[in-house]
């Protein structure tokens, strides 16, 4: 038997169904992705298996013994105590009593009973590396959500269920918790937006659309390819279909000749017809997402020389300089609380560097999109957050009537005019990308603007954004989107260090991995002098041969060729045009200037190897003699 079996369930919150008799099997061990756009029912989905809520019809069987845990999307409002205490509510009352009476000393195991509920606590503490007396309400966002995955795993449930897990993670705790998953959690049912979270853990991707369920037992480029497959077979079948409908309309219009068996077959065959048309579930349209025409900036966007900043004499950046371009898309990316909005604001003149100076170019109109979502009021409806109260809204020049306009956004009429306070966190985004594309911008600043969205929506605005003439600043944990989208990245990487890479998320990460080993090579191993040795006398000069001063000769001007192929490359990649000529054209252009990184540092290292040979070392006197005797253990 599986672990989890839905038969026939359906719920249904209004005339259409939002699960329609779907059927569901988990195996022992599955690790299954819930995919589905925003409103299809997938946090229901999760209620019904928990047994938060019940079908109207059909059965959710659970294995006899089975234990469901899950991680909501949202840290609830109110939740205080310590992490141990908070960990201790995910306990079977049975292991919570157990737990009270030894709550103060949670750092100690029970040997004598390690069924106990302060075993299973310490045991998942240890294994999340979370400080049990920590107070929880101290905790940034990402920390409360490993709080809370401990208190889901306390109980050693039987399914893990996952809600966005990944929403205000920062890219460092997302990977360490894909390897938590894989290696402790055997069953999962998960939901999520991130796609290279996706394709490292699920196993089977079970998809919601209009009220249906379907499995694929494949990765998730299988998957789009199989499913586009799907859709096109469909259209054309209902192109078969409406074409006989509206065949057999336009006969009984020319009214029935006369009232034979075949023509009253005939009459109740369209009868069936145009019920099976009023009951067909069309797939709901794509968000419209359209940016206005204005004015372009100059193309000098941004210039920072040596800017420093400090928080109570904590470097948050130091020494950072760069210049963005008019049409570059730069990714900022580190770990929560590292100082990227800090880094944001002083980019976009909002704060004042300590130390250096900041430049901004001319005519630059900024839209700002808010991870937060501080710029929505909550007790205002949705289309009063976007027209202020007006009917209707300008897009380019042309007035157009709020409700059209949010239905671009996938809201119907009746959606529009609800308070945002009762939107899910998808809707809530989308009414941000609403908002946002009512304003006239040249250049971008986007936090984290994928948290909630489906990954249809994620597709849509990643090409917009490829195709967007202006600048963008993308602060983001979405690997797959910043692959996607930036031409360059601006990485923090510890002390107030932040530094620039040509390319996304992995283009850094495998210049970090061979940059390693090199760093590694290089790094200088001191040498310990044999008891009575004596310093040598430094190497005279040696001639060069013939081969070696043509070499000498002919070595700026190779450094030189490949300094000027390499900016030219960089200008191409801030060039929009690049990423129009096919999907080779970025991948050539990204392995050639990570081939010219190595050629210009073996010719700058054959250079200086070279002018070595001709000067001989400056002799170190006795005194700096005296020093190194000493560093080196004398």
């Amino acid at each position: 038997m599986a672990l989890l079996n839905m038969r026939n369930v359906r719920v249904a919150y209004s005339s259409t169904p939002l699960l329609d008799n779907i059927n569901l099997q988990i195996e022992r061990g599955e690790r299954v992705c819930l995919l589905g756009r925003n409103g299809t029912g997938k946090s229901t989905l999760m209620k019904l298996i928990q047994g938060d809520i019940q079908p109207d019809s059909g059965e959710v069987l659970l294995q006899k013994g089975a234990r469901i845990a899950r991680l909501m999307q949202e840290v609830p409002e109110g939740m205080s105590g310590t992490i141990a205490q908070v960990v201790a509510q995910g306990l079977n009352p049975a292991d919570d009593a157990a737990f009270t009476a030894t709550a103060q000393n949670t750092a100690t195991i029970d040997a004598d009973n390690t069924e106990s509920g302060q075993h299973k606590v310490n045991t998942v503490l240890s294994r999340l590396k979370l400080d049990p007396q920590a107070d929880f309400e101290t905790l940034s966002g990402g920390m409360k959500r490993r709080v809370l995955l401990a208190q889901a795993l306390v109980d050693e449930p039987d399914v893990l269920l996952l809600d966005e897990p990944t929403n205000h993670l920062d890219i460092d705790s997302i990977t360490w918790l894909e390897e938590f998953l894989l290696r402790y959690v055997k069953t999962l049912l998960f939901v999520t937006h991130d796609r290279a979270f996706l394709r490292k853990l699920a196993t089977r991707i079970v998809e919601i659309d209009r009220g249906q369920l379907s499995s694929w037992e494949c990765d998730y480029e299988t998957y789009l390819q199989r499913k586009q497959v799907m859709l096109d077979a469909q259209v054309k079948q209902w192109e078969v279909f409406d074409k006989k409908l509206a065949e057999e309309e336009a006969w009984i219009r020319r009214g029935v000749k006369a009232r034979t068996t075949r023509n009253e077959r005939r009459v109740r065959a369209l009868q069936r017809l145009r019920e099976e048309r009023r009951a067909r579930r069309e797939q709901v349209g794509s968000v419209r997402l359209q940016t206005q025409n204005v004015e372009r900036s100059g193309s000098l966007v941004v210039e920072a020389k040596q800017v420093g900043y400090r928080y109570d004499e904590q470097p948050i950046i130091k020494d950072f300089s760069t210049i963005i371009m008019r049409g570059d898309k730069v990714g900022i990316i580190g770990p929560n609380g590292a100082g990227k909005t800090t880094l944001l604001r002083l980019l976009l003149g909002k704060l004042a560097p300590q130390e250096g100076t900041i430049r901004l170019g001319t005519r630059l109109q900024i839209a700002y999109f808010d991870q937060l979502r501080e710029q929505l009021d909550e007790d205002r409806t949705v289309q009063e957050n976007i027209s202020g109260g007006n009917d209707t809204v300008t897009i380019n020049g042309t007035a157009r009537h709020i409700i059209g306009y949010l239905q671009d956004f996938l809201f119907t009429p009746e959606r529009a005019r609800s308070p945002v306070r009762v939107l899910s966190g998808g809707e809530r985004n989308r009414v941000l990308l609403a908002r946002l594309f009512t304003q006239p911008f040249n250049l971008l600043v986007m936090d984290e603007p994928t948290n909630d969205l489906d990954a249809e929506t994620l597709d849509l605005l990643e090409e917009l954004l490829v195709e967007f003439k202006g600048t963008l600043l993308l602060v983001s944990h979405d690997r797959a989107f910043l692959n996607n989208v930036v031409t360059s990245t601006l990485v923090f990487e510890g002390e107030g260090q932040v530094n620039e890479y040509v390319g996304g998320y992995d283009d850094w990460l495998r210049v970090r991995k061979s940059n390693a080993p090199q760093a590694e090579a290089k790094a200088p191993k001191p040498k310990t002098p044999a008891k009575n040795e004596q310093p040598t006398a430094p190497d005279r000069p040696r001639k060069l041969s013939f081969k070696e001063r043509r070499e000498l000769e002919t070595l700026p001007q190779l450094i030189e060729k490949l300094e000027a192929e390499q900016q030219q490359l960089y200008a191409a990649m801030a060039d929009p045009e690049i990423y129009k000529q096919g999907n080779d054209a970025p991948a050539q252009a990204q392995a050639r200037l990570a081939a010219l990184e190595g050629e210009l540092t073996t010719a700058y290292e054959r250079w200086q190897e070279l002018e070595e040979l001709t000067s001989p070392p400056v002799p170190l006197s006795d005194t700096e003699r005296g020093c190194q005797r000493t560093a080196d253990g004398f």
